[in-house]
């Protein structure tokens, strides 16, 4: 039993993870590493921004400068090689070609861009010229991106209502030169979330009862952390979309109801349900 409990706590992969600070631990570096640590995976950072925020909203920006996050991401991975990179909050143009340069120098094949344009009190994070590079440079290079509903009409210009919406939009980010696409589609009116998965070979909809609660800070960090980390064990790519959606919405279910405004989710709830994760 001591054999089969040590087995299980042996660290699976390595996850490299760019992206801001959240200072109420909700979202941002804080949620990616408790996500792939509680999913069993080595979480490593690079560090682009250190936000002043809570539950309530964001109450400030402080900017990394560009070569220090060159530093992070090369540095480290010079040391330790990544097996997936998950990508959250990139503040400006500068530090978007900043990290395009770096993961050219790191060849990390398994990368997952959260393209964070809003935090979830309406905030906006990232500005117009940073959201054109995103869309012609950066996530040509990427595996996958997982952009929420208000996310992807601006990254495709197009207004969401509905799940054909939805697939129009991801369809459009594939003629930008986007691999894969994980439209989140929990901004929409329903009773159920879909999430829709789609490349130029397949459509998957996954579909979620959703959970009435205001407590939704940092889902889609911890999403996408989710993925990456599923991904780099050796999951496809679809299977760790799944899997990451199932985590997630448990996470919420748990949630500790923290804060005033929008709470935190539950990261260590897989410990509670690690049979459904085989």
């Amino acid at each position: 039993m001591l054999k089969d409990l040590l087995n299980k706590l042996k660290i699976k992969s390595k996850v490299l993870i760019i992206a801001g600070s959240d200072s109420s631990g909700g979202a941002g570096i804080q949620a990616d590493i408790k996500t792939v640590t509680s999913l069993g995976s080595y979480a490593m950072t690079a560090i682009t921004a250190i936000t002043s925020q809570n539950t309530t909203g964001v109450l400030s920006i402080s900017k990394v400068p560009e070569n220090e996050i060159k530093k992070q991401i090369e540095f480290t991975s010079k040391d330790i090689k990544p097996d997936a990179i998950k990508i959250g909050m990139l503040h400006s143009s500068k530090v978007i070609n900043t990290v395009i340069n770096s993961l050219k120098k790191i060849r990390v094949k398994k990368i997952i861009l959260d393209p964070v344009m809003v935090a979830k009190g309406g905030t906006k994070l990232i500005d117009d010229k940073s959201i054109q590079i995103l869309r012609t440079r950066l996530m040509k290079k990427v595996t996958l991106i997982t952009p929420n509903i208000p996310e992807a009409e601006i990254l495709t210009q197009t207004k969401i209502k509905n799940t054909k919406d939805m697939i129009i939009a991801g369809k459009k980010l594939l003629k930008l030169g986007v691999k894969n696409v994980l439209i989140k589609g929990g901004h929409l009116k329903s009773s159920y979330v879909f999430d829709i998965f789609l490349n130029k070979k397949e459509e998957k909809i996954f579909k979620s009862k959703k959970i009435n609660t205001k407590n939704t800070h940092g889902t889609g960090c911890t999403l996408s952390s989710a993925i990456a980390t599923y991904f780099s064990c050796g999951k496809t790519l679809k299977k760790s979309c799944g899997m990451a959606i199932n985590y997630v919405n448990h996470s919420i279910g748990t949630g500790p109801k923290y804060g005033k405004g929008h709470g935190p989710i539950n990261h260590i709830s897989v410990i509670n349900i690690n049979k459904n994760f085989k």
